[in-house]
């Protein structure tokens, strides 16, 4: 017995829900599982892997770090800072050095 148009149709439209049903699957499994690779390094030092604590410096949110006391500044920060006033980097560092 040979199928009519109409239940091919069917047939077609479910088999492509189905693929897409997982395709969405595979791209949310994608999805999470980069976002748990990112989440154990959040405000983690690059250098000694000790948390990060925001410091505010003006308007300026520095990170910094309860390990090595190391400074890590986020893209465009340090011309930020550098536009503050003159000398900033000088105060800077002396805030920091608390």
């Amino acid at each position: 017995m040979k199928p009519s148009e109409k239940e091919q149709e069917y047939i077609a439209r479910m088999e492509l829900e189905k693929k897409k049903k997982l395709k969405d699957e595979i791209l949310k499994s994608k999805e999470g599982e980069a976002a748990d690779e990112r989440i154990p390094n959040y405000m983690k030092c690059p250098k000694c892997g000790h948390d990060l604590a925001e410091v505010d410096y003006k308007e300026v949110k520095i990170d910094r770090c309860s390990g090595c006391d190391g400074i890590w500044l986020d893209a465009g920060e340090i011309s930020h800072v550098a536009r503050l006033e003159k000398g900033g980097f000088r105060k800077l560092f002396s805030f920091l050095g608390d």
